[in-house]
């Protein structure tokens, strides 16, 4: 699997194409617009594309901003659409190369504590978290400190407005966008994961399109092992260094 990172307004029309019928082939209630709109709001997109074919079969999108929080100047990545095709579950480029990617972020456009705030409707974005990330919330096993919360909430409020619910935590959108059936439902056997019992029970309603917000900071020590061997990849640095030659 090759890997780009690629600055939104250097996007060639065939990119936003190829994005956008992936992940209505994916989810339902996807619509040009809103995948336009979403997009405008983001500055950075990850595409996954298959080696012999250079067929785009995932992406990811965020936005990177620096903001205040009582005094203090830290940046923020917020997610945006996100998709892999189910043909390429079985590989690890997209948790390899995100990790790379906002490591190489981190570096070279951050000068203080970088956080990700990341909103949820289906479990498998969930288990990204505690596979990688040490300190995450909400999680099952520890209540969330009184300041990350406050946190947690003030950017969800900053970045998402009236469609974040504070009392549940939720981001609703008014035209949620929907995994479609057998992408949806949890596998047989799954269920008694911890992680993933925690994460249905909080999002009830994540199959109408519900998202969870949660929040870590990126930072090396608050990576898991299995994280931490993605963190410095020279290769992954390379193509997000020659990404931006684009």
């Amino acid at each position: 699997m090759k890997s780009w990172l690629v600055p939104v307004q250097k996007l060639q029309p065939s990119d936003r194409i190829a994005m956008y019928a992936l992940l209505s082939n994916h989810f339902q209630g996807v619509t040009w617009e809103g995948f336009q709109a979403d997009l405008e709001r983001k500055n950075w997109a990850l595409l996954l594309r298959e080696d012999i074919t250079n067929t785009l079969k995932g992406f990811s999108t965020l936005m990177l901003r620096p903001t205040t929080f009582k005094g203090e100047r830290i940046t923020v990545v917020y997610s945006g659409d996100t998709i892999v095709d189910p043909s390429a579950w079985s590989s690890t480029a997209l948790p390899r190369t995100w990790i790379a990617a906002v490591n190489f972020l981190r570096e070279y456009y951050t000068e203080n504590k970088l956080y990700w705030l990341l909103i949820c409707s289906g479990f498998r974005t969930y288990r990204f978290l505690p596979t990688f990330w040490q300190d995450f919330y909400p999680r099952y096993d520890t209540a969330t400190p009184g300041d990350v919360a406050n946190l947690m909430a003030t950017l969800a409020q900053e970045y998402y407005g009236n469609a974040y619910e504070a009392a549940s935590g939720i981001v609703r959108f008014q035209n949620p966008q929907i995994l479609r059936e057998g992408l949806i439902e949890i596998p047989t056997g799954r269920q008694s994961n911890p992680h993933i019992q925690f994460f249905e029970q909080k999002n009830p309603d994540y199959r109408q399109g519900d998202e969870l917000v949660c929040l870590t900071e990126i930072s090396y020590d608050n990576l898991t092992r299995a994280g931490q061997r993605m963190w410095h990849s020279e290769s992954l640095l390379e193509f997000v260094q020659d990404s931006l030659l684009i």
